[in-house]
């Protein structure tokens, strides 16, 4: 028997069991209901969800297979058990996972599991209650709703990609899959709601997340600006929105500095005061009454000048050091931290950000939650599960025999 996922206290979730039915777009999903205290099942078929063949990999140092870094960091804290659902009585095995389940998550294309007997319909005949949350790329309808996908595709269809890059080079996506993740994270929040919902009612219900319509979520006033004001915003990525608007280089990187452009500049007198006190060339001109005028403001002119001043400055300082002093004089500053400046950070370190769990042989440290419960606190109750480690244990826990269980394993249905 393997070990199960423990955790030192209960989380807020505890006893909501969840079947998820996994892959990148459910992932991250499942595992902020697994590290809330939920008993999160990973399903997956044979081969393994998709994320575990997905790079980056490292060398494992305790002779597995399995290296994918993205695999293990979205799936801490859950079980593994394998159905492969081309079988009956595998689909007759999930079925009875979820009789007594809470919530399952879907990232399966749409008419995927209905064409299987798996569905929601289905799969609610015994339980009521269920909550079912698919998670597709344009959700279950529409003319898009079967096409081929990546996160890049769901970045471009949702509006993101245009936002990223340079004002002067093409569309730039975002690191990560940034696309899939707002996914996840709508699919958590609507997933709780339905399960309030359920525990007020008795009533389950089948959630659609379109991954499209989250991205779209993230471009802020984007729509907005064209709808009242039929203005496409545009990317400008490091260079200057307007003259003292944008990303500048220092010693050690970059900071971003907004000394306009923010409350009727009203950074902009503070920002000179630093700059003259600091006896940089050229800061008394900064006061002349052309730097009011946010029509000069976006002239390529004004950015250069104020290029040229401030970063006779700025080159001889690093991001720590501008930072600070631009705390001082009040003017809206922050380094661009590189990720090894965030793994560093002495903020995310007072907080216990980073966690260690065992990895690959060894001992890593993984990011935490950017939140802090006190009296039901997150926990990472273990590392990702190996492909199948607890179908056994799983099995057993819903009440199937040692007998069919042994049938189950000799014929392929589960691994």
């Amino acid at each position: 028997m393997s070990d199960e996922p423990q955790r030192d206290t209960p989380g807020p979730l505890d006893g909501i069991r969840v079947i998820e039915l996994g892959s990148a777009l459910t992932n991250y999903c499942g595992k902020l209901f697994a590290e809330l205290g939920a008993d999160v099942v990973l399903v997956e078929p044979p081969e393994g969800c998709d994320l575990r063949r997905q790079p980056p990999f490292v060398e494992s140092n305790d002779g597995t297979t399995e290296r994918s870094i993205t695999y293990f960091v979205q799936n801490t804290s859950k079980r593994s058990v394998v159905l492969d659902l081309e079988h009956a009585d595998a689909r007759a095995v999930l079925a009875r996972l979820a009789a007594s389940s809470d919530l399952v998550l879907d990232g399966h294309p749409p008419g995927a599991l209905d064409r299987l007997g798996t569905g929601f319909v289905e799969l609610s005949e015994a339980n009521p209650a269920l909550v079912m949350t698919s998670v597709s790329p344009f959700g279950q309808t529409g003319p898009y709703a079967h096409y081929a996908y990546s996160d890049l595709v769901c970045s471009a269809f949702g509006g993101l990609l245009w936002m990223g890059g340079y004002a002067d080079g093409p569309p730039v996506r975002p690191p990560g899959d940034q696309a899939y993740m707002a996914g996840a994270l709508f699919a958590a929040v609507s997933s709780m709601i339905a399960l309030t919902h359920a525990e007020l009612t008795g009533v389950g219900q089948h959630v659609d997340v379109s991954v499209q319509e989250a991205v779209t979520m993230g471009l802020e006033n984007a729509a907005q600006y064209y709808d009242l004001q039929h203005h496409i915003r545009r990317r400008f990525g490091g260079t200057q929105r307007d003259a003292g608007f944008g990303v500048f280089p220092c010693r050690d990187g970059h900071v971003i500095l907004l000394a306009s452009g923010i409350g009727g500049d009203r950074f902009w007198a503070s920002f000179v005061d630093w700059m003259e006190d600091a006896g940089v060339e050229g800061a008394a001109t900064l006061r002349e009454p052309g730097w009011g005028d946010s029509e000069f403001m976006i002239t390529e002119e004004a950015k250069r000048q104020f290029w040229n001043i401030f970063t006779s400055y700025s080159l001889q300082k690093t991001k720590h050091d501008l930072y600070h002093e631009a705390h001082r004089w009040r003017v809206p500053l922050g380094p661009v931290n590189q990720p090894s400046d965030i793994y560093a950070s002495a903020q995310l370190r007072a907080r216990g950000y980073f966690v260690g769990v065992e990895a690959f042989g060894r001992g890593v440290e993984l990011p935490g939650a950017p939140y802090q419960l006190s009296e039901t606190p997150w926990q990472m109750s273990g590392p990702a599960p190996r492909l199948g480690e607890h179908t056994a244990d799983v099995l057993a826990e819903h009440g199937l025999a040692d007998d069919e269980r042994e049938r189950l394993f000799t014929i392929g249905a589960v691994a």
